[in-house]
């Protein structure tokens, strides 16, 4: 981060003593089509457009962490789900969206260009939107990290290099920044630039507590009591009602990534892990997951994490790829379900931290991933619950929910992988050819090298509050 915030400091220091320079031409050299001020509906945009960046900066379609949680093998090359990659770089979601999200804030709350900016939105509705996205950004940096820069970060060159916060910290300063953000909401004229919700800011809300009922559960078994109480308020707050898609379109700068990607390596497929679960149960959502294997026409799992030699000894017409419904050019990818929510409100329900019935949220989520993968019909929905093996199991909660909540984060590998974390479920053998040190499922992501070299002295403190920066490291709320 700080590399790249000392480059944009040093360009808008240019830049100003550029336009100094120029004063005494006046208006001449003004163009009233480039406004001095960012526009912040733009900024907006772009700050979306981030959750979908390129490589192991991705948050909606990485390949990594749905590599971790087995919902896919790779054919060609295996190396990501053997754990060979050590250190992720974020320090482009520091200095993309995360300092676009910044900028929001900070030009709607300084008087002296808040007035400028109300085109795109009343102010506090758009830094309640900004505030929202912030957050999410920073939940899934500290659930791959642990200890993150948080409360000294973006804040340009006012500080090169900021401490690091422990993830406990960081987690009840993201649950009041949600309920704050929900409070401060106007009702004035709605966010511009907005894609994902189209300005809807009852929508926006709803999210906000959404992300806030998920922190709370994450905290479970460290933070109990803080835990059930947020939890509570979150849900009665009001939670997403539909599901949250990120829209890709089909042309090539807005495009699905799985589609980016088959076009170069045809490398994803189904795993044996995911079938193996899936296809004992009828589980219609498999069709949609994976498409039929070219030599025998039926879904064959791949088995998961093999070495390079012994994957290309398999051909490509004896596996199954991943489902073409899911990579399409336009294919919509999952932000935040109603399934988990529904699955989260069946945990809550367990442990009585909120009323109802944890075995009809649990239907209910079930029935949401039907619904949302498109496979949903009343008969075969009804068989499916009816089935010993996917029952609900009060005697053996976690494990039931858990199992069929990983089922349904298909693709969603930031959120799989941090529930997978947290519970131990489903049990998940690690890949057979691991070549990290502890062959080991990775429980973390270490740093980026850059904070090592370039911030030492803060980044030396959080790796000794936390043990180590490795893989095999757990982050504070993995208690698993």
């Amino acid at each position: 981060m700080k590399k790249s915030i000392y480059n944009f400091a040093l360009t808008l220091f240019v830049g100003t003593a550029l336009l100094t320079s120029c004063g005494e031409f006046g208006d001449m050299n003004v163009d009233p089509n480039r406004p001095s001020s960012p526009l912040t509906s733009s900024l907006l945009t772009s700050a979306q457009r981030g959750l979908t960046a390129p490589a192991a900066n991705s948050i909606v379609g990485d390949a990594t962490t749905v590599l971790y949680v087995q919902h896919i093998s790779e054919k060609q090359y295996t190396e990501a789900s053997r754990y060979q990659t050590n250190f992720f770089d974020f320090n482009p979601m520091y200095s993309g969206p995360l300092f676009d999200l910044q900028t929001i804030i900070d030009l709607n709350s300084d008087p002296e260009t808040s007035g400028d900016v109300l085109a795109a939105g009343s102010n506090a509705n758009q830094i309640a939107v900004a505030r929202i996205l912030r957050a999410f950004y920073f939940s899934v940096i500290t659930d791959r990290w642990g200890e993150i820069p948080y409360s000294s970060a973006l804040l340009g060159n006012a500080n090169f290099s900021p401490n690091y916060d422990t993830q406990r910290d960081i987690y009840l300063d993201l649950i009041n920044e949600l309920k704050e953000a929900v409070a401060q909401m106007d009702g004035g004229p709605v966010v511009q630039g907005d894609f994902l919700m189209e300005g809807d800011m009852e929508r926006w809300a709803q999210f906000a507590n959404s992300l806030r009922l998920t922190l709370a559960l994450r905290m479970s078994e460290v933070e109990p009591q803080v835990a059930q109480t947020e939890f509570a308020a979150a849900y009665q707050a009001g939670i997403l009602e539909a599901d949250l898609l990120y829209p890709y379109l089909p042309e090539t700068n807005n495009q699905n990534p799985w589609y980016a990607r088959f076009i170069t390596r045809v490398d994803y497929v189904a795993s044996n892990t995911m079938v193996d679960f899936m296809e004992p149960l009828n589980d219609p959502r498999l069709g949609v997951y994976s498409d039929p294997a070219a030599e025998t026409g039926t879904i064959v799992g791949m088995p998961y994490g093999i070495s390079n030699a012994v994957a290309g000894e398999i051909t490509n017409d004896e596996v199954s790829y991943l489902g073409t419904a899911t990579r399409e050019q336009s294919s919509e990818l999952p932000i935040m379900t109603v399934a988990q929510l529904m699955f989260s409100l069946a945990e809550g329900a367990q442990r009585d931290w909120i009323s109802g019935d944890a075995a009809d949220f649990y239907n209910q989520g079930i029935e949401a991933s039907f619904r949302q993968w498109g496979v949903f019909d009343q008969a075969s929905y009804d068989a499916y619950i009816a089935q010993p093996e996917v029952a609900y199991n009060p005697a053996a909660a976690m494990e039931t929910i858990h199992q069929q909540k990983w089922a349904a984060l298909f693709l969603q590998g930031t959120e799989s992988w941090s529930e997978w974390r947290r519970t131990g479920f489903p049990v998940l053998a690690p890949a057979v050819d691991a070549v990290n040190e502890s062959r080991q499922i990775p429980r973390r992501h270490g740093y980026p090298v850059t904070e090592r070299d370039l911030n030492s002295t803060n980044y030396n403190a959080a790796v000794a509050r936390q043990g180590a920066d490795n893989l095999d490291t757990k982050v504070w709320w993995d208690a698993d």
